[in-house]
């Protein structure tokens, strides 16, 4: 597979090509991702609760992803691979710099961070000194705390506003690429259409440029809570690699998500 790069994102943008993205944690899956397509990884602080046991994600380390990275980077080493920046890990400019540094060091081309407009000036310095920003917003589980729990976020009109004032200000200040967790389809819809960096959804409708799943809510092996937005892709088709494939071509044909999988 030819490395996927950000111009290649842009260009399916405009072209209205939707793609398939997904979380990645080792060098097996991720080399499974990537013989069967999929160009776009995430190491995803998702991994405390997923492969650590914790019951959220604040507990993640900078070490424990630049970990992850590594053995993904070697797994799929032509993916466009984003990096998470965890909990309190950019809350000044210079642990930003050091740990954004130590993620990009271990194999990311891009770092992600959860948080609006405030965040501009981190993604501004960010991407002067070349390091590529994949911006976060709706739930953003690191705010788990703030929120009272894992709900769906811009339900209202003004929550609505704020969210999107937030997405134009970070693509405003040089984000690249934009997440949106768990909002209403006509909020990730205004939003998608609003900006020239591709948008990928997670709960947010088939209306976004590309979707994202953590890898074990796509295979059905999510212990607990199994979220309204999650699809087991194994169900029906009983092999992993068919399994990526049909999320893949759901994504690409947007048959899912599906309405029983959105938000309004």
């Amino acid at each position: 597979m030819k490395p996927t790069t950000m111009s290649q994102l842009r260009q399916w943008k405009q072209a209205q090509r939707k793609f398939a993205t997904i979380t990645a944690y080792d060098f097996s899956f991720a080399k499974l991702f990537a013989d069967e397509g999929i160009g776009v990884l995430l190491v995803g602080d998702s991994l405390g609760m997923t492969v650590q046991g914790h019951d959220s994600t604040l507990p993640v380390t900078v070490q424990d992803i630049a970990y992850h990275t590594r053995a993904v980077r070697r797994g799929a080493p032509n993916c466009l691979l984003l990096a998470d920046l965890p909990f309190m890990s950019y809350a000044t400019p210079e642990q930003t710099f050091a740990n954004s540094a130590e993620l990009m060091r271990a194999g990311a081309n891009m770092v992600k961070l959860e948080g609006g407009r405030w965040l501009a000036d981190t993604v501004k310095m960010l991407t002067e000194r070349a390091v590529p920003v994949c911006g976060h917003l709706g739930l953003t589980p690191q705010s788990v705390n703030i929120f009272g729990g894992y709900k769906i976020q811009g339900r209202d009109e003004a929550a609505a506003q704020t969210l999107f004032d937030d997405a134009v200000a970070l693509e405003a200040a040089g984000a690249q690429l934009l997440v949106l967790e768990c909002v209403p389809v006509a909020l990730a819809k205004r939003i998608t259409e609003a900006l020239t960096i591709p948008v990928i959804g997670i709960g947010a409708g088939n209306v976004t440029d590309g979707q994202i799943l953590v890898m074990h809510d796509a295979f059905g092996i999510t212990g607990g809570h199994i979220p309204k937005f999650a699809k087991n892709f194994l169900t029906g088709t009983g092999d992993m690699r068919a399994a990526v494939r049909q999320y893949i071509s759901e994504v690409e044909s947007g048959t899912y998500p599906g309405e029983e999988h959105s938000f309004h």
